[in-house]
């Protein structure tokens, strides 16, 4: 499932995946950014808690953004498939400035919206320019290929991740979430090494990469990116290892980014705080020395 076409009239908005347990409470850096870039006082966002069963979810989220100033939330209580055919559910999502997915389980999620009108609109409404941020699994589905279950604590071993089609907003990566704090480097490595074309993204909680319509982004939060760029893999055993048999993969890049730091996706390279903004306005043949 491929990101939808881009609008003639505005650039494709930011998608914001979330590694989870980001700070509600006190300075709400992720979120008041959200807000900011979502128009601020006059933003209007719409929050989908399908992934979580809990029916305080959408309520919560409605009042954090309403607490940063947002000037209309709402949330669409979408708890099975018909829900997603409601034509006023997709009347608020067509004048939302922003899109908000929350965290709970993403097969639920991915179940529940997947080739739906919901689905579709969220991806032409990003298309247009329309922000979508996600936290947890509202952040593993937004790549084409999800993360959908897996092993912590592991080693990248043949078995140790299972992948899933997730809503396609980015067709470049594949994200996991609560990186560092369930430990799942092994699992991310593991599924890098299914396809290398896609980057790696571990989002540690409270952390979120805000990836901008040029494909370049920045990492917000108190936590860190972990990026896996197995384009330049010289060998992988993934083809013949048996099931829970240790993978061999030579050449891959790690990155490890903190708060400031960038990644340009299409360029495969990773910036220092304020260092992105110095590389671009290096002469032409500067970069292409380089």
């Amino acid at each position: 499932m491929c990101p939808a076409p881009l609008s003639a009239n505005a650039p494709r908005g930011f998608i914001i995946p979330i590694g989870g347990g980001e700070d509600r409470l006190k300075e709400r850096h992720i979120h008041r950014r959200f807000v900011e870039l979502s128009g601020g006082a006059g933003a209007d966002i719409v929050v989908i808690p399908t992934a979580s069963e809990l029916e305080t979810t959408g309520q919560d989220y409605n009042r954090i953004f309403r607490d940063l100033g947002a000037a209309q939330v709402d949330f669409l209580p979408i708890t099975r498939r018909a829900d997603c055919e409601n034509p006023r559910y997709l009347e608020m999502l067509d004048r939302a400035t922003g899109i908000f997915l929350t965290g709970g389980n993403q097969l639920r999620l991915s179940t529940i919206l997947g080739g739906t009108g919901i689905a579709q609109r969220i991806r032409r409404r990003n298309a247009a320019g329309v922000h979508v941020a996600g936290t947890s699994a509202g952040a593993s589905i937004m790549s084409e290929h999800m993360i959908a279950g897996g092993d912590s604590n592991s080693s990248p071993v043949e078995g140790a991740v299972s992948l899933a089609p997730g809503l396609g907003l980015t067709n470049a990566v594949i994200i996991d979430q609560h990186f560092t704090q369930r430990n799942r480097l092994g699992r991310l490595l593991s599924a890098s090494s299914y396809n290398p074309f896609l980057i790696g993204l571990g989002i540690d909680e409270d952390t979120a990469a805000f990836i901008g319509p040029d494909g370049v982004f920045e990492v917000v939060g108190s936590g860190t990116v972990t990026v896996v760029d197995a384009s330049e893999l010289t060998h992988s055993s993934m083809w013949e290892a048996r099931p829970g048999q240790a993978l061999t993969l030579l050449g891959l890049k790690v990155h490890v980014m903190g708060e400031g730091c960038r990644y340009d996706l299409n360029g495969r390279h990773a910036f220092a705080p304020d260092a992105h903004a110095a590389f671009c306005t290096l002469p032409n043949d500067w970069t292409r020395s380089h």
